[in-house]
């Protein structure tokens, strides 16, 4: 099962998305051949998983040869990214809540608990759906923060403020600049590979769940919670990029040390010169490598 690969986050404009990996119905691998990467969109607010799936799926060469693959991105998603800007309001008013339900429904689905990674608002909802026990194993990569994550960098303050400067986005889709995509996302690659990334993937996303994420510490009933206690939460890794804007160190580390108290195994690794795009971007080998090493510890 796989929520999809990225998306940005409230108060902390995240690329996200979830990637799930896991088994199909019937305990089979699903191939899918994704060699159109345009199908796939990182949306300033919010990217695609096409990359993310491809890589992870059959260059990287571990979760489908493991009987693992990725699954269906968020409900309703364009089929491409000339779709997405085309009709950005189909994106407009999904919540954290709608998507988590979705996906804990097509988990259910399954014949066994998936191995789950996400990305961004996707790392906020992989840790979502492992706190409610549906996780074999998890990876949160560069996770958006939730209820309880306190700090707030001023570069993700920035990142995010495209969307949290107008009240009236939270009902909205929107969209990212090229500036605002370089300084949320590809800071860390050259000015012409952060170009290739924002045409091939940047698309509208959703205000809503950014809201979620700014105001989770002052709402006690936010969807953007996480239940770091349950026992059955199964092992989870967080990664993060050292230069990542959108999700600081702060941020993840907050994160896991509020997930270490769990009695399951958790753990978090900080990957050197990479940005919020790491997932997409030319260096997303490393990434991929270091979540199938965890992944394969445990499923």
């Amino acid at each position: 099962m796989s929520p999809s690969w990225r998306r940005h986050l409230g108060a902390y404009h995240t690329s996200s998305a979830v990637v799930a990996s896991g088994w199909d119905s019937r305990g089979q691998g699903r191939h899918h051949d994704h060699d159109d990467r345009r199908r796939y969109r990182h949306h300033p607010a919010r990217v695609r998983p096409g990359r993310a799936r491809k890589h992870f799926g059959t260059e990287a060469g571990g979760f489908h040869s493991r009987a693992m693959a990725p699954k269906p991105g968020w409900p309703d998603d364009p089929e491409t990214v000339a779709d997405a800007k085309a009709h950005p309001e189909v994106f407009a008013g999904k919540t954290v809540g709608q998507v988590a339900d979705h996906f804990a429904g097509v988990i259910r689905g399954l014949n066994q608990k998936p191995a789950i990674i996400g990305h961004s608002f996707g790392g906020l909802l992989t840790q979502i759906l492992a706190g409610r026990g549906l996780a074999a194993v998890s990876v949160a990569i560069d996770p958006a923060p939730f209820r309880g994550v306190l700090p707030l960098p001023i570069s993700a303050l920035k990142a995010s403020s495209p969307v949290l400067s107008n009240p009236a986005n939270r009902s909205k889709a929107i969209p990212l600049t090229y500036d605002q995509f370089r300084f949320a996302f590809a800071n860390a690659v050259s000015e012409d590979e952060a170009k290739q990334l924002y045409e091939e993937f940047a698309v509208p996303a959703s205000g809503a769940p950014l809201f979620q994420a700014a105001t989770a510490n002052l709402n006690p009933w936010t969807e953007a919670k996480v239940n770091t206690i349950n026992p059955d939460r199964g092992p989870l890794l967080i990664i993060d990029g050292d230069k990542d804007n959108t999700v600081p160190w702060a941020i993840a580390n907050a994160s896991y040390k509020r997930q270490k108290r769990n009695p399951g195994v958790t753990e978090i690794t900080k990957i050197a010169g990479r940005g919020h795009a790491l997932t997409i971007d030319s260096g997303w080998k490393e990434v991929a490598e270091t979540a199938l090493a965890f992944v394969q510890r445990f499923a």
